[in-house]
Protein backbone atom coordinates (compact mmCIF):
# COMPACT_ATOMS: atom_id res chain seq x y z
CA UNK A 1 0.00 0.00 0.00
CA UNK A 2 2.94 2.46 0.99
CA UNK A 3 4.04 2.03 -2.32
CA UNK A 4 1.34 2.69 -4.02
CA UNK A 5 0.95 5.85 -2.68
CA UNK A 6 4.74 6.67 -3.00
CA UNK A 7 4.14 5.56 -7.35
CA UNK A 8 1.24 8.00 -7.04
CA UNK A 9 2.47 10.91 -5.13
CA UNK A 10 5.46 10.64 -8.14
CA UNK A 11 2.96 10.22 -11.34
CA UNK A 12 2.84 14.27 -12.02
CA UNK A 13 6.77 14.05 -11.86
CA UNK A 14 6.83 16.45 -8.66
CA UNK A 15 9.29 15.60 -5.41
CA UNK A 16 7.20 13.51 -3.36
CA UNK A 17 6.87 13.70 0.50
CA UNK A 18 9.37 16.09 1.36
CA UNK A 19 7.90 19.09 3.11
CA UNK A 20 6.74 18.55 6.79
CA UNK A 21 3.78 20.48 8.05
CA UNK A 22 5.97 23.09 9.23
CA UNK A 23 7.00 23.98 5.57
CA UNK A 24 3.36 23.53 4.43
CA UNK A 25 2.42 26.12 6.84
CA UNK A 26 5.23 28.19 5.67
CA UNK A 27 3.68 28.02 2.30
CA UNK A 28 0.47 29.74 3.25
CA UNK A 29 2.05 32.17 5.63
CA UNK A 30 4.57 32.86 2.86
CA UNK A 31 1.87 34.04 0.31
CA UNK A 32 0.23 36.17 3.54
CA UNK A 33 3.45 37.77 4.34
CA UNK A 34 1.66 38.77 7.52
CA UNK A 35 4.71 40.78 8.14
CA UNK A 36 4.48 43.39 5.01
CA UNK A 37 1.12 44.49 6.81
CA UNK A 38 1.91 46.38 9.35
CA UNK A 39 5.47 47.26 8.44
CA UNK A 40 4.28 48.81 5.29
CA UNK A 41 1.10 48.52 3.42
CA UNK A 42 -1.35 49.42 7.01
CA UNK A 43 -1.69 53.18 5.79
CA UNK A 44 -3.73 52.12 2.68
CA UNK A 45 -5.84 49.95 4.53
CA UNK A 46 -6.34 52.66 7.14
CA UNK A 47 -7.15 55.00 4.64
CA UNK A 48 -10.24 53.15 3.30
CA UNK A 49 -11.60 51.74 6.67
CA UNK A 50 -10.22 54.08 9.71
CA UNK A 51 -11.04 53.36 13.25
CA UNK A 52 -13.22 50.88 11.58
CA UNK A 53 -9.78 48.78 9.80
CA UNK A 54 -9.73 46.65 12.89
CA UNK A 55 -13.28 45.33 12.28
CA UNK A 56 -12.60 44.88 8.57
CA UNK A 57 -9.76 42.02 9.82
CA UNK A 58 -12.24 40.72 12.15
CA UNK A 59 -14.75 40.37 9.58
CA UNK A 60 -12.38 39.02 7.56
CA UNK A 61 -10.81 36.65 9.36
CA UNK A 62 -14.45 35.29 10.28
CA UNK A 63 -15.47 34.98 6.84
CA UNK A 64 -12.01 32.98 5.69
CA UNK A 65 -12.47 30.79 8.53
CA UNK A 66 -15.70 29.79 7.21
CA UNK A 67 -14.35 29.44 3.45
CA UNK A 68 -11.01 27.67 4.93
CA UNK A 69 -13.81 24.87 6.28
CA UNK A 70 -15.04 24.69 2.73
CA UNK A 71 -11.89 24.51 1.31
CA UNK A 72 -11.00 21.25 3.71
CA UNK A 73 -14.11 19.40 2.92
CA UNK A 74 -12.11 18.83 -0.27
CA UNK A 75 -8.18 19.33 0.82
CA UNK A 76 -9.09 16.44 3.59
CA UNK A 77 -10.01 13.58 0.82
CA UNK A 78 -7.68 14.42 -2.13
CA UNK A 79 -4.26 15.97 -3.07
CA UNK A 80 -2.67 17.45 -5.96
CA UNK A 81 -0.65 20.57 -7.35
CA UNK A 82 -3.74 21.77 -9.22
CA UNK A 83 -4.70 23.74 -5.77
CA UNK A 84 -8.93 25.17 -5.61
CA UNK A 85 -8.99 24.61 -9.33
CA UNK A 86 -8.43 20.91 -8.88
CA UNK A 87 -11.57 21.11 -6.48
CA UNK A 88 -13.74 23.21 -8.01
CA UNK A 89 -13.77 20.82 -11.03
CA UNK A 90 -14.82 18.13 -8.78
CA UNK A 91 -17.46 19.88 -7.49
CA UNK A 92 -19.18 22.41 -10.56
CA UNK A 93 -17.45 21.04 -13.74
CA UNK A 94 -14.71 22.07 -16.39
CA UNK A 95 -15.69 25.30 -17.23
CA UNK A 96 -16.33 26.40 -13.31
CA UNK A 97 -12.47 25.19 -12.94
CA UNK A 98 -11.25 27.12 -15.86
CA UNK A 99 -13.06 29.84 -14.21
CA UNK A 100 -11.48 29.22 -11.04
CA UNK A 101 -8.37 28.75 -12.42
CA UNK A 102 -7.65 32.09 -14.43
CA UNK A 103 -9.14 33.46 -11.29
CA UNK A 104 -6.49 31.88 -8.98
CA UNK A 105 -3.93 32.20 -11.88
CA UNK A 106 -4.35 36.57 -11.51
CA UNK A 107 -4.95 36.30 -7.80
CA UNK A 108 -1.37 35.06 -7.09
CA UNK A 109 0.64 36.91 -9.53
CA UNK A 110 -0.62 40.24 -9.05
CA UNK A 111 -0.18 39.34 -5.50
CA UNK A 112 3.43 38.54 -6.44
CA UNK A 113 3.26 41.68 -8.50
CA UNK A 114 1.94 44.07 -5.38
CA UNK A 115 4.64 42.38 -2.70
CA UNK A 116 7.12 42.75 -5.41
CA UNK A 117 6.67 46.66 -5.61
CA UNK A 118 6.48 46.69 -1.81
CA UNK A 119 9.96 44.96 -1.92
CA UNK A 120 11.59 47.54 -4.45
CA UNK A 121 10.09 50.54 -2.27
CA UNK A 122 10.72 48.98 0.41
CA UNK A 123 14.44 48.37 -0.16
CA UNK A 124 15.44 51.41 -1.92
CA UNK A 125 14.17 53.19 0.85
CA UNK A 126 16.30 51.42 3.13
CA UNK A 127 20.03 51.48 0.43
CA UNK A 128 19.16 55.14 0.32
CA UNK A 129 20.22 55.38 3.79
CA UNK A 130 23.37 54.34 2.31
CA UNK A 131 23.42 56.96 -0.19
CA UNK A 132 22.92 53.56 -3.17
CA UNK A 133 19.73 54.94 -5.11
CA UNK A 134 19.78 52.03 -7.84
CA UNK A 135 16.84 52.44 -10.30
CA UNK A 136 12.92 51.12 -9.44
CA UNK A 137 13.50 48.86 -12.32
CA UNK A 138 16.64 47.12 -10.66
CA UNK A 139 15.16 46.44 -7.78
CA UNK A 140 12.18 44.59 -9.32
CA UNK A 141 14.97 42.87 -11.46
CA UNK A 142 16.53 41.49 -8.27
CA UNK A 143 13.39 40.42 -6.36
CA UNK A 144 12.10 38.59 -9.23
CA UNK A 145 15.15 37.19 -9.85
CA UNK A 146 15.91 35.39 -6.88
CA UNK A 147 13.32 34.56 -6.00
CA UNK A 148 12.92 32.27 -9.67
CA UNK A 149 16.23 30.57 -8.57
CA UNK A 150 14.37 29.57 -5.33
CA UNK A 151 11.46 28.35 -6.76
CA UNK A 152 13.26 27.00 -9.67
CA UNK A 153 15.60 25.07 -7.51
CA UNK A 154 14.22 23.44 -5.35
CA UNK A 155 10.58 23.33 -3.30
CA UNK A 156 11.80 22.25 -0.31
CA UNK A 157 14.84 24.64 -0.30
CA UNK A 158 11.89 27.44 -0.93
CA UNK A 159 9.40 26.54 2.05
CA UNK A 160 12.51 26.21 5.09
CA UNK A 161 13.48 29.55 3.16
CA UNK A 162 9.69 31.17 3.95
CA UNK A 163 9.46 29.51 7.16
CA UNK A 164 12.97 30.69 9.21
CA UNK A 165 12.56 34.58 7.40
CA UNK A 166 8.74 35.09 8.01
CA UNK A 167 9.47 33.75 11.68
CA UNK A 168 12.13 36.18 12.32
CA UNK A 169 10.24 39.20 11.29
CA UNK A 170 6.66 38.06 13.16
CA UNK A 171 8.88 37.64 16.06
CA UNK A 172 10.62 40.90 15.74
CA UNK A 173 6.85 43.11 15.04
CA UNK A 174 5.10 41.35 17.99
CA UNK A 175 8.10 42.74 20.44
CA UNK A 176 8.42 46.27 19.17
CA UNK A 177 4.24 46.42 19.56
CA UNK A 178 4.32 45.32 22.54
CA UNK A 179 7.29 47.90 23.82
CA UNK A 180 4.69 50.47 21.45
CA UNK A 181 1.90 49.62 23.57
CA UNK A 182 3.88 50.08 26.88
CA UNK A 183 4.84 53.30 25.87
CA UNK A 184 1.42 54.53 25.70
CA UNK A 185 0.55 52.90 28.83
CA UNK A 186 -1.16 49.73 27.30
CA UNK A 187 -4.12 52.40 26.50
CA UNK A 188 -7.55 51.76 25.34
CA UNK A 189 -7.85 53.62 21.82
CA UNK A 190 -11.85 54.20 22.77
CA UNK A 191 -12.30 55.70 19.01
CA UNK A 192 -11.24 52.17 17.62
CA UNK A 193 -13.41 50.38 20.02
CA UNK A 194 -16.28 52.83 19.82
CA UNK A 195 -16.05 52.76 15.63
CA UNK A 196 -16.03 56.72 15.62
CA UNK A 197 -16.39 57.95 12.22
CA UNK A 198 -16.62 54.60 10.88
CA UNK A 199 -19.57 53.53 8.44
CA UNK A 200 -20.69 50.43 6.82
CA UNK A 201 -19.04 51.64 3.75
CA UNK A 202 -15.82 52.47 4.80
CA UNK A 203 -15.92 48.37 6.57
CA UNK A 204 -16.26 47.13 3.47
CA UNK A 205 -14.39 49.05 1.10
CA UNK A 206 -11.18 48.23 3.24
CA UNK A 207 -12.14 44.66 3.39
CA UNK A 208 -11.24 44.82 -0.58
CA UNK A 209 -7.57 45.25 0.75
CA UNK A 210 -8.07 42.96 3.94
CA UNK A 211 -8.75 40.62 1.31
CA UNK A 212 -5.47 40.82 -0.18
CA UNK A 213 -3.72 40.69 2.96
CA UNK A 214 -4.65 37.14 3.78
CA UNK A 215 -4.52 36.23 0.19
CA UNK A 216 -2.94 33.08 -0.45
CA UNK A 217 -3.95 31.70 3.19
CA UNK A 218 -5.42 28.33 0.62
CA UNK A 219 -1.85 28.40 -1.06
CA UNK A 220 -0.94 25.17 0.59
CA UNK A 221 -3.19 23.32 -1.15
CA UNK A 222 -1.14 23.49 -4.12
CA UNK A 223 1.68 21.22 -2.15
CA UNK A 224 -0.67 17.96 -2.70
CA UNK A 225 1.95 16.22 -4.66
CA UNK A 226 5.42 17.49 -2.28
CA UNK A 227 3.58 17.53 1.19
CA UNK A 228 4.09 14.47 3.79
CA UNK A 229 0.35 13.64 5.17
CA UNK A 230 -1.35 15.84 3.14
CA UNK A 231 -4.80 14.32 3.87
CA UNK A 232 -3.74 15.76 7.09
CA UNK A 233 -1.15 18.39 7.12
CA UNK A 234 -2.73 20.62 4.44
CA UNK A 235 -6.12 21.26 5.92
CA UNK A 236 -4.97 22.14 9.47
CA UNK A 237 -2.36 24.65 7.42
CA UNK A 238 -4.93 26.32 5.71
CA UNK A 239 -7.15 26.79 8.83
CA UNK A 240 -4.43 27.58 11.12
CA UNK A 241 -2.93 30.18 9.16
CA UNK A 242 -5.74 32.08 8.19
CA UNK A 243 -6.78 32.48 12.12
CA UNK A 244 -3.06 32.71 13.21
CA UNK A 245 -2.52 35.93 10.43
CA UNK A 246 -5.78 37.32 11.76
CA UNK A 247 -5.19 37.39 15.62
CA UNK A 248 -1.27 39.15 14.30
CA UNK A 249 -3.46 41.47 11.98
CA UNK A 250 -5.81 42.87 14.39
CA UNK A 251 -3.51 43.15 16.98
CA UNK A 252 -0.34 45.36 15.29
CA UNK A 253 -3.13 47.33 13.64
CA UNK A 254 -4.65 48.23 17.03
CA UNK A 255 -1.90 49.18 18.76
CA UNK A 256 0.09 51.03 15.35
CA UNK A 257 -3.75 53.01 14.86
CA UNK A 258 -3.08 54.45 18.73
CA UNK A 259 1.00 54.80 18.48
CA UNK A 260 0.06 57.41 15.77
CA UNK A 261 -2.13 59.10 17.36
CA UNK A 262 0.83 60.13 19.75
CA UNK A 263 3.24 61.42 16.59
CA UNK A 264 0.98 63.81 14.78
CA UNK A 265 1.74 61.88 11.83
CA UNK A 266 -0.91 60.43 9.23
CA UNK A 267 -0.35 56.59 9.12
CA UNK A 268 -2.24 56.69 6.11
CA UNK A 269 0.73 58.35 3.97
CA UNK A 270 3.47 56.64 5.87
CA UNK A 271 5.50 53.97 3.87
CA UNK A 272 7.54 52.34 7.07
CA UNK A 273 4.73 53.02 10.09
CA UNK A 274 6.95 51.03 12.43
CA UNK A 275 9.93 52.89 11.67
CA UNK A 276 8.14 55.97 12.76
CA UNK A 277 6.59 54.51 15.61
CA UNK A 278 10.45 52.96 17.33
CA UNK A 279 11.91 56.53 16.94
CA UNK A 280 8.79 57.34 19.38
CA UNK A 281 9.96 54.93 21.68
CA UNK A 282 13.36 55.01 21.49
CA UNK A 283 14.06 51.91 19.57
CA UNK A 284 14.99 53.10 16.56
CA UNK A 285 17.46 50.26 15.86
CA UNK A 286 14.21 47.86 16.28
CA UNK A 287 12.48 49.54 13.59
CA UNK A 288 15.44 49.12 11.27
CA UNK A 289 16.06 45.61 12.19
CA UNK A 290 11.91 45.32 12.02
CA UNK A 291 12.26 46.98 8.05
CA UNK A 292 14.77 44.76 7.61
CA UNK A 293 12.62 41.37 8.48
CA UNK A 294 10.17 43.41 6.12
CA UNK A 295 12.32 43.46 3.00
CA UNK A 296 12.57 39.52 3.58
CA UNK A 297 9.18 39.59 3.68
CA UNK A 298 8.47 41.00 0.68
CA UNK A 299 10.68 38.33 -0.84
CA UNK A 300 9.52 35.38 0.74
CA UNK A 301 6.06 36.50 -0.46
CA UNK A 302 6.95 36.79 -4.49
CA UNK A 303 8.71 32.93 -3.90
CA UNK A 304 5.53 32.03 -2.59
CA UNK A 305 3.35 33.41 -5.41
CA UNK A 306 5.37 32.05 -7.58
CA UNK A 307 4.87 28.74 -6.47
CA UNK A 308 1.43 27.68 -6.24
CA UNK A 309 0.64 30.16 -9.50
CA UNK A 310 3.26 27.68 -11.47
CA UNK A 311 1.51 24.91 -10.11
CA UNK A 312 -1.90 26.01 -11.60
CA UNK A 313 -0.05 26.51 -14.82
CA UNK A 314 1.52 23.06 -14.29
CA UNK A 315 -1.53 21.00 -13.69
CA UNK A 316 -4.17 22.50 -16.70
CA UNK A 317 -1.24 22.48 -18.88
CA UNK A 318 -1.20 18.49 -18.34
CA UNK A 319 -4.97 19.00 -18.96
CA UNK A 320 -4.32 20.37 -22.32
CA UNK A 321 -5.47 24.06 -20.93
CA UNK A 322 -2.20 25.46 -21.80
CA UNK A 323 1.02 24.07 -24.16
CA UNK A 324 2.01 20.77 -22.78
CA UNK A 325 5.66 22.49 -21.89
CA UNK A 326 4.37 24.20 -18.96
CA UNK A 327 3.00 20.82 -17.53
CA UNK A 328 7.20 19.61 -17.60
CA UNK A 329 8.34 19.02 -14.42
CA UNK A 330 12.67 19.21 -13.85
CA UNK A 331 14.30 15.76 -14.44
CA UNK A 332 16.49 16.43 -11.88
CA UNK A 333 14.79 19.21 -9.52
CA UNK A 334 11.64 18.42 -9.63
CA UNK A 335 9.99 21.56 -9.83
CA UNK A 336 7.66 22.46 -12.88
CA UNK A 337 10.70 24.77 -13.87
CA UNK A 338 9.08 26.10 -17.09
CA UNK A 339 5.79 27.46 -15.55
CA UNK A 340 8.02 29.12 -13.28
CA UNK A 341 10.15 30.82 -15.05
CA UNK A 342 6.59 31.97 -17.09
CA UNK A 343 5.17 33.08 -13.89
CA UNK A 344 8.20 35.31 -12.63
CA UNK A 345 8.52 36.57 -16.08
CA UNK A 346 5.04 38.06 -15.86
CA UNK A 347 5.79 38.99 -12.61
CA UNK A 348 8.37 41.38 -12.74
CA UNK A 349 7.16 42.76 -16.43
CA UNK A 350 3.80 44.50 -14.87
CA UNK A 351 5.28 46.13 -12.74
CA UNK A 352 8.26 47.56 -14.73
CA UNK A 353 6.33 48.84 -17.22
CA UNK A 354 3.79 50.27 -14.36
CA UNK A 355 7.31 51.80 -13.47
CA UNK A 356 8.11 53.01 -17.17
CA UNK A 357 4.83 55.24 -16.74
CA UNK A 358 5.90 56.75 -13.68
CA UNK A 359 3.52 54.91 -11.09
CA UNK A 360 4.78 55.27 -8.08
CA UNK A 361 6.04 52.09 -6.24
CA UNK A 362 3.88 52.33 -3.66
CA UNK A 363 0.41 53.37 -5.76
CA UNK A 364 1.63 50.13 -7.57
CA UNK A 365 1.20 47.94 -5.01
CA UNK A 366 -2.49 49.38 -4.06
CA UNK A 367 -3.84 49.27 -7.22
CA UNK A 368 -2.33 45.28 -7.72
CA UNK A 369 -3.27 44.32 -4.26
CA UNK A 370 -6.83 45.58 -4.76
CA UNK A 371 -7.25 43.81 -8.66
CA UNK A 372 -5.65 40.43 -6.91
CA UNK A 373 -8.55 40.75 -3.93
CA UNK A 374 -11.30 39.96 -6.90
CA UNK A 375 -9.63 36.78 -8.30
CA UNK A 376 -9.32 35.35 -4.66
CA UNK A 377 -12.67 36.40 -3.66
CA UNK A 378 -14.18 34.84 -7.07
CA UNK A 379 -12.31 31.72 -5.44
CA UNK A 380 -13.39 31.72 -2.28
CA UNK A 381 -17.06 32.44 -3.33
CA UNK A 382 -17.07 29.31 -6.10
CA UNK A 383 -15.14 27.14 -3.31
CA UNK A 384 -18.24 27.43 -1.17
CA UNK A 385 -20.67 26.49 -3.76
CA UNK A 386 -18.71 23.49 -5.23
CA UNK A 387 -18.21 22.41 -1.15
CA UNK A 388 -21.99 21.07 -0.50
CA UNK A 389 -22.43 20.16 -4.24
CA UNK A 390 -19.37 18.03 -4.47
CA UNK A 391 -20.65 16.62 -0.69
CA UNK A 392 -23.97 15.83 -2.17
CA UNK A 393 -22.39 13.55 -5.01
CA UNK A 394 -20.41 11.90 -2.69
CA UNK A 395 -23.62 11.32 -0.56
CA UNK A 396 -21.65 12.99 2.61
CA UNK A 397 -24.15 16.15 3.10
CA UNK A 398 -25.26 17.80 6.45
CA UNK A 399 -27.36 20.74 7.41
CA UNK A 400 -24.06 22.17 9.19
CA UNK A 401 -22.24 21.74 5.92
CA UNK A 402 -25.13 24.22 3.62
CA UNK A 403 -24.62 26.60 6.76
CA UNK A 404 -20.92 26.57 6.76
CA UNK A 405 -21.58 27.55 2.58
CA UNK A 406 -24.15 30.34 3.28
CA UNK A 407 -22.13 32.05 5.83
CA UNK A 408 -18.79 31.76 3.78
CA UNK A 409 -20.60 33.49 0.30
CA UNK A 410 -22.55 35.88 2.79
CA UNK A 411 -18.87 37.43 4.67
CA UNK A 412 -17.23 37.27 0.74
CA UNK A 413 -20.04 39.17 -0.33
CA UNK A 414 -19.22 41.82 1.72
CA UNK A 415 -15.82 42.95 0.21
CA UNK A 416 -17.48 42.71 -3.30
CA UNK A 417 -19.95 45.02 -2.39
CA UNK A 418 -17.17 47.46 -0.63
CA UNK A 419 -15.22 47.17 -4.25
CA UNK A 420 -18.00 47.83 -6.43
CA UNK A 421 -20.69 50.19 -3.86
CA UNK A 422 -24.00 51.22 -4.60
CA UNK A 423 -24.36 54.45 -6.71
CA UNK A 424 -25.64 57.09 -4.88
CA UNK A 425 -25.80 55.68 -1.62
CA UNK A 426 -24.28 56.91 1.65
CA UNK A 427 -23.67 54.05 3.41
CA UNK A 428 -21.80 51.99 0.58
CA UNK A 429 -20.30 54.81 -2.46
CA UNK A 430 -18.48 53.24 -5.13
CA UNK A 431 -15.04 53.44 -4.29
CA UNK A 432 -13.14 56.84 -5.47
CA UNK A 433 -10.96 56.37 -8.80
CA UNK A 434 -9.44 54.38 -9.98
CA UNK A 435 -10.20 51.40 -7.81
CA UNK A 436 -13.97 51.94 -8.74
CA UNK A 437 -12.52 50.66 -12.25
CA UNK A 438 -10.68 47.43 -11.11
CA UNK A 439 -14.12 45.20 -10.67
CA UNK A 440 -14.89 45.76 -14.52
CA UNK A 441 -11.41 44.86 -15.74
CA UNK A 442 -11.33 41.66 -13.73
CA UNK A 443 -15.02 40.78 -15.24
CA UNK A 444 -13.46 41.82 -18.72
CA UNK A 445 -10.17 39.23 -18.28
CA UNK A 446 -12.58 36.63 -16.77
CA UNK A 447 -15.16 37.06 -20.12
CA UNK A 448 -12.02 36.93 -22.32
CA UNK A 449 -10.55 33.82 -20.58
CA UNK A 450 -13.98 32.12 -20.69
CA UNK A 451 -14.11 32.85 -24.39
CA UNK A 452 -10.81 31.38 -25.31
CA UNK A 453 -11.69 28.64 -23.47
CA UNK A 454 -15.31 28.04 -25.41
CA UNK A 455 -12.73 28.57 -28.69
CA UNK A 456 -10.79 25.34 -27.08
CA UNK A 457 -13.57 23.24 -25.83
CA UNK A 458 -15.55 23.90 -29.53
CA UNK A 459 -11.97 22.61 -31.65
CA UNK A 460 -11.11 19.66 -29.36
CA UNK A 461 -14.07 18.46 -27.42
CA UNK A 462 -12.09 15.75 -25.75
CA UNK A 463 -10.21 18.28 -23.27
CA UNK A 464 -13.30 18.29 -20.88
CA UNK A 465 -13.11 14.64 -20.66
CA UNK A 466 -9.46 14.90 -19.95
CA UNK A 467 -9.89 17.18 -17.85
CA UNK A 468 -12.60 15.55 -15.52
CA UNK A 469 -10.66 11.92 -16.00
CA UNK A 470 -7.17 14.11 -14.70
CA UNK A 471 -9.52 14.96 -11.71
CA UNK A 472 -11.38 12.20 -10.86
CA UNK A 473 -7.58 9.96 -10.87
CA UNK A 474 -6.44 12.40 -8.13
CA UNK A 475 -9.50 11.83 -6.21
CA UNK A 476 -9.98 8.24 -6.62
CA UNK A 477 -6.92 7.71 -5.40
Amino acid sequence: MKQEVQSYRSVHGLKPNCLSFGEVVAQSFAVIAPTTIPASNIGLIVALSGNGTCLSFLIGLIGLVFVSININQFASRSASPGSLYSYIVKGLGPTAGVICGWSLVLAYLFTGMAVLCGFANFSGTLIGHLGIHPSSITLLAIGASIAWYAAYKDIQLSAIAMLWLEGASIVAIAILCLIIWAHNGFALDLPQLTLQGVTPGSVATGLVLVMFAFSGFESATSLGDEAKKPLKTIPKAVIGSAILAGLFFISTTYIEVLGFKATGADITHTEEPLGVLSQQVGMAWLGELVGFGALFSFFACILGTINPAARVFFLMARHGLFHSKLGAAHLSNKTPHVAITMCSLITFIVPAVMCLFNIKLFESMGYLGAICSYGFLTVYVMISIAAPVYLHKIRKLRRLDVVFSILAIGFMTIPILGSVGIPGSTLFPPPEAPYNLFPYLFLLYITVTCGWFVIKRLRYPRIVAVMQQGVDEIHSR
